[in-house]
Parts: structure tokens; C-alpha cells; sequence
């Protein structure tokens, strides 16, 4: 009498979950030889693509990355104990599709479409990523060994329980009877989180008075039908949220762009507010950049690889990430950045690499030896990366109007658009590739508890995940210059930095440090994504694992909270007890593991790929103890 497959459930369907099941595809003959398995796997959005890229989204909706930078496969550049299975990036999906070579595609007309003009450089849809998702997750499944089969569920889980000893049960709101599975992953992606005192006391003043409020939301989601044509609503952040509400709130309400020789004319519908934004900084995130590297290639990571976080973390006592952490990360991105400008225009410095390289190592980066070192060797200002002119660019910067605002943020956005398009810049690039390779050991970092907890909050979570995102992670070049046309037609104005929103006088005011004026709005939208925490979530399986003591907060060692959820190094969920669950494991932001993606840059070694090989290894190992234990009992 033979076994009954053994089950495992996967909580959430989107591209962690796919790239799970490819890693365990490529496993199994290793670890589960002719063992029966059924993945469970349990969304109500689409698998593969999941919420954030389903398909059912605005079509104006893009990615802010390069067709050819993006994708779902391992390569030898990926470090991790199971085999390389190479497959397409996006643009080379593309190109398959074109040419006939991926017959079992259907595709919806417009993203054929599309698919017809992608170039490796073209910043693609969310709907023909969603295509490439999805054709990657029924690849992952194609590719499973005989015994393991998938099944879907569409539909949303409520709650997950069970003894650590025996079946974990699945509930799903759409059915009495749960799932019994021999283990679970939450692969659950970004989620919401319930809204703050902050945004009900903006909620219920908005009732009160008529106005218009929306929370954090993700952009996809918003419903932006409160926002009224001709009216002044404030947009609050200045980053990629930023760049899809405005997006939405324009072309999405039929307004053009047109071509001219002086560069994009906006021609409104008559159905636009008028949108005041401001942050922080007062500026969008930078543009990504539209060329390759021209010099060698890059040998990365340098000044921040495994050796050197290993001495970091055996250090004695805690450390501080401003004062310990980030002179390595500023001299790995600067070395990836002078590396690019010394190897690939060797016209515009004085010194030759290797030269430069040795000084270079043997310094720190706040030596007052290195700022000496630069200037003699970069004889342009403008070609010397200084870290905190690019962070707070409007820092001092008094306009004595918004008019002068307007015009020096035209000038600025223009500017960049310019440098981040213009490959005798390319030393940008090198530093965005230099950020990507921290990340290959930053995570372990920022998770030790040795790391000190105010520099901690203050700084890992905030400062430098805001400073990432704004160098490497803005918009394509071509949504700044429709940024532009909007600020010149009169759609969009600049509020400044450090700025500044209040619920008075029966509107929302709205002003900065940078111009006097002061905004009065009938809208306030929160142009980021939900702050997601465990105590705050708004995902029922969470919520009610937390209710019953079976997932926990990271706390620091001063009792403050992280918000993210407490995983092992082997991603198992540890309860309070402090004990790591056997048969739960969870990935994704939400988790003490959080900075790792779904998909990647190709050959960037990524940080995503290694963790979903170490969990499928694990999972499998796990249910083959579990199949053989079984076998013995039926025996």
C-alpha cells in the first residue's frame, strides 16, 4: 500500500512563490528522489504574477526597470548548492515570443503589442511583466520531476493552525473544510497595513469638511475618483507612488503628451486636479539610467563582501550603522563609481586606475586623505560623488517665491534626465551596481541584533533605505520628462523640501522650508506604500498567528519594535515561545529577511535566488524525513 503524497502549502502565489517552486523543480531529483508531493499554492490573484503585477491593472502602469534587466532565472553568477537552471530575462522572453521559438504563449492583444516594439533598453508594462510572470510560473511547474503536482486556489487564506507535531490546516474564506498540509510557506509579498492614528484623525477631518483623503495605498488600488477635475490636491511623496498617481490622475483621466522641439507638451483633458508634491528631500528620485557601462568590468563587491561583514559581526559589543556600517557601504558604491569614470573616460582624470585604486584602498572614506585624493584626480566638480550634496540637493536653499521653486526644480529635473540619459556619465552606473552588490551581505547586518538599535531605526530602516531607494530604484527618464511637461502647463507644482502638511481652516495646508507659499488643497493623498507591521497588519493569517503567539515581532535590545516578523536563518516562523516553528517558513519583506527581491538583475549573484535555494533545499529534506517516517507506518 503505497503513501499518500505528502502536501505543502504555499500562502500567496506571486513571484517568490513561482521562484520557489523552480528552486524545488530543480532540487527534487537531489533531495526527493521519486517522491510524491502536491504544492498547494493559494491566492486570489493570479500565480506567478500575484497582486503588485497582475495583469489586471492600468496599462499606463510601468516598471522601473530595463526589459533586460530583469529576471526569474539563476545563472552561473548565483551562488547557492543547488544546480543553475538558466531560462530567458524579460527581453530575451520577448524576443522568444516574437520569433515563434515559445509556442505555448497566449498572450492578451495588447501586450502583443507591445511585445512588437520592446527593445533590452525599454522600461516594459506591469501587464507584460504579469505575461512574463506568469509563463515563468507554469515553466517552474513544467519543469517539477513526476510526483509533484501543483494546484491552485484562487482564493484568500484566513488563518493557518495545526500542532508543530502534525498537519497544519489552511483555512480559506471561500470554504469550511481547511487544507491539511505537511508544511506552509507564507510567500504572502507586500502587504497592507491597518491605517494609523495620524490618517484616521486626516480620514475623519476630510468627512467633517468635504474633502478628500487617501491613506497609503498601492497605486494600483487607489481608488482616486474623490480626487475632483480643477481642484488643488497634495501629493505627499515624491517617489515611485508618486510617479504612478500622477501618471493615473493625467493620461489616466485622458490628457496627451505631444512631441515638440522644445520636448514633451502636455495637452490636459479638462479632467486633472492640480497636484501639489513635496517630500523630505523636495525632489523625485533620480532617473535610472539609459546605457551600459563603457569601461572594464566591474570587480564587485570590493569593500563590503562576506569577509569584511564577517569582521563586522564578530566584532565585540554593538555597533552603529552610521558611524560602522556606512563608511564601507559609501567606499563600496564609490568604488564602483570611480572605477567606471577612471576605466571608461580616462580623458576626464589625472591619475591611472591602479594608482588611484591603491591610494584609494588604503583609505577610509571620511579620511580627509581621500576628499585630497579625489580632487587631485578628478579635476570636474561635477564628476566627484559626494553623498550628502545627492541626498538633500534643496539642503539651505531659501526661494523667495514658488515661481523661483518651480524654475530651479525644472532646471534640476531637467539636468538629471540629461546625465542619467548621456553615457559620459556612465560612472552612475557603476555606482548603481555597487548599491546592488551590498546587498549580497548587507541584510545579515542590518538583522544582527549586535547592530545598535537607535542607530538602527534611525538610519538602516530609515535613512538608508530611503537614500537606496532615491539613487537606484526612480523612475525611467522619459516619466521626469512628462514630470516636466506637466510643471510647465501648470498640472504639477513643486511644494519644496522638508515639507509640511495640516488639517486647518477647513482644507488641507500645505507648504516646505524651500518657499513661503503656502497651499490650500481639497485632497490629501499619501503618495507611499503602507508601512507594514506585525502589530499594525491587515493580513488575516498575521493577525491571527499573532494572535495565538505563533509569530512575533523583532525587538532590539532596548524592547523597541522592527515590525517585522522573527524568521531563523532557515526562514522557519519563530512563535513566542522562541522556539522556530518545524513546519512553517515564511519569505519576503515582511520577515527579518526582507531585502531580497522576487527577481533580479541578471549576473548580480542575487541575494533572492540564494535564499529560495537554501528554503527549497530545507523544505525538501523536511518532507522527505516526513515521506520516509510515512512509509515506515504504513509498512
Amino acid at each position: 500500500m503505497n503513501a499518500p503524497p505528502l502536501v505543502l502549502a504555499l500562502v500567496g502565489g506571486g513571484p517568490r512563490a513561482a521562484g520557489l517552486i523552480e528552486r524545488i523543480a530543480v532540487n527534487a531529483p537531489e533531495l526527493f528522489p521519486g517522491g510524491a508531493l502536491e504544492i498547494h499554492v493559494v491566492d486570489p490573484h493570479p500565480v506567478g504574477a500575484g497582486r503588485v503585477w497582475r495583469y489586471e491593472q492600468s496599462a499606463l502602469l510601468r516598471m522601473n526597470s530595463m526589459a533586460a534587466d530583469v529576471t526569474m532565472f539563476t545563472d552561473d553568477s548565483v551562488v547557492c548548492d543547488g544546480p543553475v537552471r538558466t531560462g530567458p530575462s524579460l527581453a530575451e522572453w520577448a524576443e522568444a515570443v516574437r520569433s515563434g521559438g515559445l509556442s505555448d504563449v497566449d498572450l492578451p492583444a495588447d501586450v502583443l503589442e507591445e511585445l512588437d516594439r520592446l527593445l533590452p533598453t525599454t522600461f516594459p508594462s506591469r501587464r507584460l511583466q504579469s505575461a512574463y510572470l506568469a509563463w515563468f510560473h507554469r515553466d517552474a511547474v513544467a519543469a517539477l520531476p513526476a510526483g509533484i503536482t501543483v494546484r491552485q486556489h484562487r482564493a484568500k487564506v484566513v488563518r493557518v493552525t495545526g500542532s508543530p507535531r502534525g498537519g497544519q490546516r489552511v483555512w480559506l474564506a471561500d470554504r469550511d473544510r481547511p487544507l491539511v498540509a505537511d508544511v506552509v510557506v507564507l510567500s504572502l509579498g507586500h502587504l497592507d497595513a491597518q491605517i494609523g492614528v495620524e490618517e484616521k484623525e486626516m480620514l475623519s477631518y476630510a468627512d467633517e469638511h468635504g474633502l478628500a483623503y487617501l491613506p497609503p495605498d498601492y497605486s494600483a488600488d487607489s481608488d482616486l475618483s474623490a480626487i475632483r477635475a480643477g481642484e488643488d490636491v497634495v501629493l505627499r511623496g515624491f517617489g515611485l507612488a508618486f510617479i504612478d498617481l500622477m501618471v493615473l490622475l493625467t493620461q489616466g483621466r485622458g490628457g496627451k503628451f505631444a512631441p515638440t522641439p522644445d520636448g514633451l507638451r502636455y495637452e490636459p483633458s479638462g479632467q486633472e486636479p492640480r497636484i501639489h508634491v513635496g517630500s523630505r528631500r523636495g525632489v523625485p528620485y533620480h532617473s535610472k539610467t539609459g546605457y551600459r557601462l563603457q569601461g572594464d568590468p566591474l570587480p564587485l563587491p570590493r569593500f563590503f563582501d562576506a569577509a569584511v561583514a564577517d569582521r563586522l559581526l564578530d566584532r565585540p559589543g554593538t555597533f552603529d550603522f552610521k558611524a560602522d556600517v556606512w563608511p564601507l557601504l559609501a567606499k563600496e558604491i564609490g568604488w564602483g563609481y570611480y572605477h567606471e569614470l577612471f576605466t571608461g573616460h580616462p580623458d576626464r582624470v589625472s591619475l591611472p586606475w591602479q594608482e588611484f585604486a591603491a591610494a584609494y584602498t588604503a583609505l577610509s572614506w571620511y579620511d580627509a586623505e581621500m576628499a585630497a585624493l579625489v580632487e587631485a584626480a578628478v579635476p570636474a566638480e561635477e564628476d566627484r560623488l559626494d553623498f550628502e550634496r545627492l541626498d538633500r540637493p534643496l539642503a539651505g536653499l531659501e526661494f523667495a517665491d514658488g515661481e523661483s521653486l518651480q524654475e530651479h526644480l525644472r532646471d534640476y529635473v531637467e539636468a538629471d534626465v540629461a546625465r542619467r540619459s548621456d553615457a559620459a556619465f556612465s560612472a552612475d552606473l557603476g555606482a548603481f551596481m555597487a548599491l546592488l552588490s551590498i546587498y549580497g551581505q548587507l541584510p545579515r547586518v542590518l538583522n544582527s541584533p549586535k547592530l545598535d538599535p537607535g542607530s538602527r531605526l534611525a538610519h538602516a530602516d530609515g535613512w538608508w533605505m530611503g537614500f537606496f531607494s532615491y539613487q537606484a530604484s526612480g523612475p525611467p527618464p522619459d516619466r521626469l520628462e512628462e514630470l516636466l511637461a506637466l510643471s510647465r502647463a501648470g498640472i504639477v507644482r513643486f511644494l519644496g523640501a522638508d515639507m509640511w502638511v495640516r488639517a486647518e481652516d477647513g482644507v488641507f495646508l500645505a507648504g516646505s522650508a524651500s518657499a513661503p507659499d503656502v497651499v490650500r488643497a481639497t485632497g490629501l493623498v499619501e503618495a507611499r506604500l503602507p508601512a507594514h507591521g506585525l502589530a499594525e497588519t491587515a493580513d488575516p493569517v498575521l493577525a491571527a498567528l499573532r494572535g495565538a503567539g505563533d509569530v512575533v515581532e523583532e525587538l532590539l535590545s532596548d524592547g523597541r519594535s522592527t515590525g517585522l516578523v522573527r524568521v531563523a536563518d532557515d526562514n522557519r516562523l519563530i512563535g513566542r515561545d522562541g522556539v522556530a516553528h518545524p513546519r512553517r517558513f515564511a519569505l519576503g519583506p515582511f520577515t527579518t529577511g526582507r531585502a531580497f527581491a522576487a527577481f533580479a538583475r541578471p549576473r548580480t549573484n542575487a541575494p533572492g535566488f540564494r535564499q529560495n535555494d537554501g528554503v527549497a533545499r530545507t523544505l525538501l529534506r523536511l518532507l522527505a524525513a516526513e515521506g520516509e517516517g510515512r512509509s515506515e507506518s504504513v509498512a
